[in-house]
């Protein structure tokens, strides 16, 4: 299949708005400039959702632990967002109850005031006890009076608490419990903010093509010579792309470029011939688990505490598995983000502390991941203590073009700042918002039904023959109401599931293929689909998904060996799962 994606930005070489950068900022960003209409691209060098967006804890959180940094905007932005997202995103974003174990009454009462003023921990790190815990989480609440859609939180005694969670350590005195959030799949979440957009510019255009297009594997290259006269706009500028698939490179104007590369903003800047020192990203690893025992213990609860060293950690069930994570360190972004040994060492202790009676090896780590996050320059302030918040910077380019630039951003308030980024575009280009995405559902969020007994029903209205329970409710988790484009795809010829794994049809890899912009084997493996997270990938599996993709994307027999030695290099470098293909 040719690449229509990255085909649409070369024969249309301009735009108002080019964006560069496909994590969920960027992504929410297009959604939002595409639903104004106006004419926009986006561009990102790698797969959407590659970086620090998938890599993330997989929370909708409003932040609590912010309140110690006094960071109340953000903390009140975070709820209010959190609250819309299990809204209008039902089918990925779900309540998420989480107890924090609590070993002391009024400890680090004394050091929390000195840590709130000055941003540093002051000397040997003290755990927070109940009666900080109770304030913080009183506050939290507070925050989530308006629009509020999770209970409130709940203290609870020793003996209640290990009634409860009989495996926590038995040295607890409490156990606080409340509601956040959490999104299961944050790539497909971005999948469909990216659609939803691909769409809205579809609708403006009308038979005209779209006034929206979006890429993956298209790179920055620099700032381009001048376009002829007829290609650009007199105030706009030319910036050279490369199609990282093909190795071709091509220019293309805009009148207003957005930055919205995460943590490698100043790094962009830089190529576009105005370097910048706004990021100093921090790097966060987890790993996940196939631990029955450790599931259980969990009894579909996050586990969120303060660790010995004063970082704020978790433990909670994901599906089948458990994630644990994160650590909060310096990251050099000129080398690839991994999670260490050390790190590992540390993830393996912190389960120890909660839940001591439960033995966990590295044998039962089934993925690992990392990421950089997009924090600000922080110079001496210590990671943890970093600013979550973001801001937006602007500056005029040499030919009268204006370059946005994003700095910090996380998961939870994606939409809120899609929304003033697009409000700081809208001003610029002079134009007035037409729609809000305040209440606007997403994707398969749309429609998506209210409660268990919705979901049979669905499930019910759309099994056949051919396609069980079982496989008819995956689809409606891994697509959410779009699964009825899907469905109707997969029953539009002769389909059958893969050899290797009952999660994954033919016609299901060919619809990727087609609707997805899949460019290698391992945006199958780790961000269309959950298998790999899950630690699901076999050699089997490889040598099939790539026989099924080879029709679609045009891959030949030398193309099919490389797709499998890349995805093979992929998961063991940077996710340490060693997977060989049966293929020699």
């Amino acid at each position: 299949m040719p690449r229509t994606a990255a085909a649409a930005l070369r024969e249309r070489p301009q735009a108002k708005v080019l964006i560069i950068g496909g994590g969920i900022n960027g992504v929410g960003t297009f959604r939002d400039l595409a639903l104004q209409g106006v004419d926009v691209a986006l561009v990102e060098r790698g797969d959407y959702c590659q970086g620090a967006s998938g890599a993330s804890s997989h929370m909708i959180h409003g932040g609590i632990r912010y309140l110690e940094n006094g960071e109340f905007r953000l903390v009140r932005e975070s709820v209010v967002e959190r609250n819309r997202l299990l809204r209008i995103a039902p089918h990925y974003v779900k309540p998420l109850q989480t107890t924090i174990p609590i070993f002391s009454t009024f400890s680090g009462v004394l050091s929390a005031p000195l840590r709130f003023l000055t941003h540093k921990q002051q000397g040997k790190p003290k755990e927070r006890g109940a009666f900080l815990i109770k304030l913080g989480l009183s506050m939290y609440d507070s925050f989530s009076r308006d629009g509020g859609t999770v209970p409130r939180h709940q203290f609870r005694g020793r003996k209640r608490a290990l009634a409860e969670l009989p495996r926590l350590h038995p040295g607890i005195k409490y156990a606080a419990t409340y509601f956040d959030a959490s999104v299961h799949n944050p790539e497909r979440l971005t999948l469909d903010v990216l659609q939803d957009g691909e769409k809205a510019g579809q609708v403006n255009a009308g038979t005209a093509g779209s006034t929206a297009r979006a890429s993956n594997y298209v790179s920055l290259q620099s700032m381009g010579p001048a376009a002829p006269a007829g290609n650009r706009n007199s105030s706009g500028s030319t910036v050279q792309l490369r199609d990282e698939l093909t190795g071709e490179l091509f220019d293309f104007t805009a009148d207003i470029i957005v930055n919205t590369t995460g943590a490698w903003v100043d790094l962009t800047n830089e190529a576009m011939g105005a370097a910048s020192r706004f990021m100093g990203g921090t790097k966060g690893s987890h790993i996940v688990l196939d631990h029955p025992q450790l599931l259980e213990a969990c009894n579909g609860r996050e586990i969120f505490f303060e660790h010995t060293d004063g970082r704020i950690v978790l433990i909670y069930p994901m599906g089948d598995r458990v994630l644990v994570g994160t650590t909060d360190v310096d990251a050099d972004i000129s080398q690839d983000a991994v999670c260490t040994d050390g790190e590992i060492d540390y993830f393996l202790e912190l389960i120890g502390h909660v839940f001591p009676d439960i033995p966990v090896d590295r044998g039962q780590i089934v993925y690992t991941f990392s990421g950089v996050r997009p924090l600000p320059r922080h110079d001496e302030t210590q990671p943890g203590f970093v600013s979550r918040d973001y801001r937006i910077e602007r500056r005029a380019g040499g030919t009268g073009s204006v370059v946005f630039s994003l700095v910090g951003g996380k998961w939870t308030t994606f939409r809120a700042l899609a929304e003033h980024l697009a409000n700081d575009v809208l001003s610029e280009l002079g134009m007035e918002r037409k729609v809000s995405t305040a209440t606007m559902a997403i994707g398969g969020g749309a429609g998506f039904p209210a409660n268990e007994a919705g979901v049979q029903s669905w499930i019910k209205a759309h099994v056949s023959a051919d396609r069980g329970a079982d496989r008819t409710a995956l689809l409606l988790t891994r697509y959410g109401t779009r699964a009825e484009e899907v469905i109707s795809f997969l029953d539009d010829g002769p389909d059958q599931l893969l050899r290797s794994t009952r999660e994954l049809s033919v016609r299901e890899l060919e619809y990727m293929a087609r609707h997805e912009q899949v460019g290698h084997l391992a945006d199958v493996l780790i961000r269309r689909t959950s298998l790999a997270f899950r630690g699901l990938v076999t050699g089997e599996l490889l040598n099939e998904v790539t026989e099924v993709l080879a029709g679609p994307l045009g891959w030949d027999a030398a193309a099919q060996a490389q797709e499998i030695h890349d995805a093979e290099e992929v998961l063991g470098r940077l996710h340490r799962v060693q997977v060989h293909s049966l293929v020699a």
